[in-house]
């Protein structure tokens, strides 16, 4: 199974920010949202960074208050991995691991169509794991 099928279930939409934008406008989009990061774009829609909760809690442990008032481009994650949409589900879960990152853009063409978290690909992968177990009882119910 690949990231366009967990996209086509969870939906495409992208919530993004702009560089200039505040980390304090940003925590209340992510609270509104009830999400853990947005990616951040220029003005060619073109991907400059990723700035999850974890970026602004470490700015305000840093910064105090202040932080909320500065810049998403000074607390984003700078070096995005991306990936695409034919990428099979478990890779990309292998590479979050390694990469000890928890939200990845994903591309079609080089431009940005989706973002996954690592709750929705281990949200899949305990979905599969069930439907596995329960063709096992079918089965082995079905012999005896």
């Amino acid at each position: 199974m690949t990231i366009d099928q967990i996209l086509n279930d969870k939906g495409r939409e992208v919530i993004s920010v702009g560089a200039d934008d505040t980390l304090g406008d940003v925590a209340k989009v992510l609270d509104t949202r009830r999400i853990g990061a947005v990616v951040a774009l220029d003005s060619d829609d073109s991907i400059i960074g990723v700035l999850s909760e974890r970026d602004i809690v470490r700015q305000v442990a840093r910064n105090g208050q202040a932080a909320l008032d500065m810049k998403v481009s000074d607390a984003m994650t700078r070096d995005v991995v991306t990936v695409p949409s034919t990428m099979a589900i478990e890779v990309a879960m292998q590479l979050m691991t390694d990469r000890r990152i928890r939200h990845l853009p994903i591309l079609r063409n080089d431009r940005l169509i989706g973002f996954v978290s690592i709750g929705d690909l281990v949200k899949w992968k305990i979905a599969e794991t069930e439907a596995e177990a329960e063709a096992m009882k079918s089965y082995l119910s079905a012999q005896y």
